[in-house]
């Protein structure tokens, strides 16, 4: 039962990532489309530390912003370190702005949390007078209190900081996932580099499975989540067959696509010797 609940947690949170993922990139600054995009040097600030705040941080990263994100529970604090969602913990937003400060005007990918609540934390960066670019304001239905950071500083810094949402993906768009039965270590990264290699014309889509496991937490490493278009999907998992069945994937692989209300579910097994 422990387990059957960590992996549909797993599979919630990637699946969650992946779709704010798809919502933080398709901003326009998110640099040249023709080369995989990025948003470094921008400041994400990401709420509270809860599951949706890790799945914003998780996009985060994978987006390449600077994120900042709140928790005053240690537990939490504990797991997003122990999973490498959060590279630092922090005791205080002063010191959470010195690493952002600098890693932002580097570009760089950071994500730092500061060990007190959200309110504590919001109310010091108006207080200092933060602008992040981008903020998460919340699912469907479940809006967040954030303040409103560039009304608070002012009709001169109105622009305020563009508001994240997790929203259903493009239409047409096909939900896609594959796992590896035994020897994920060794047989994910060969899925993923067919998976990469059928998605040459989608730059966001190989961003994605690239840096994806990196932040996802152990228990997501035997699984992949993907939003791409429909054909790519289907290229992905004949080129998963043909592998299998030529002997190049030593392990039973499931993969299955869900567009609309149609889904489809494929398991491929090695031919025995």
């Amino acid at each position: 039962m422990a387990s059957d609940l960590a992996s549909a947690t797993s599979d919630r949170l990637q699946l969650e990532a992946c779709g704010l993922y798809c919502a933080l990139i398709r901003d326009p600054n998110a640099g040249d489309q023709e080369k995989e995009p990025t948003l470094g040097g921008k400041l994400l600030y990401a709420g509270e530390m809860d599951l949706h705040g890790r799945a914003l941080v998780i996009a985060g990263n994978v987006s390449g912003c600077a994120t900042l994100a709140a928790a005053a529970d240690l537990a939490a604090q504990k797991l997003a370190i122990r999973d490498g969602v959060v590279d630092f913990v922090v005791t205080s937003l002063d010191e959470a702005l010195r690493i952002l400060k600098n890693e932002v005007r580097k570009c760089a990918t950071v994500a730092v949390c500061v060990g007190a609540t959200p309110a504590t934390v919001e109310r010091e960066m108006i207080e200092r007078g933060v602008l992040p670019d981008l903020v998460f304001e919340g699912l469907p239905g479940e809006r967040r209190d954030v303040p409103d950071f560039g009304a608070a500083f002012g009709s001169g810094l109105n622009l305020g900081s563009r508001k994240v949402e997790l929203t259903a993906p493009d239409a047409g768009l096909a939900f896609v996932t594959w796992q590896a039965a035994q020897a994920a270590a060794r047989w994910m990264p060969r899925l993923d580099a067919i998976a990469q290699d059928c998605l040459s014309s989608d730059r966001r889509a190989q961003r994605w499975i690239r840096l994806s496991p990196l932040y996802c937490g152990r228990s997501a490493q035997a699984r992949r989540v993907l939003y791409c278009e429909q054909d790519l999907a289907t290229q992905i998992i004949s080129r998963f067959e043909a592998h299998v069945k030529e002997g190049e994937i030593g392990t039973e692989v499931s993969a299955g696509f869900a567009i609309g209300d149609k889904t489809e579910v494929f398991r491929f097994a090695p031919i025995p010797a």
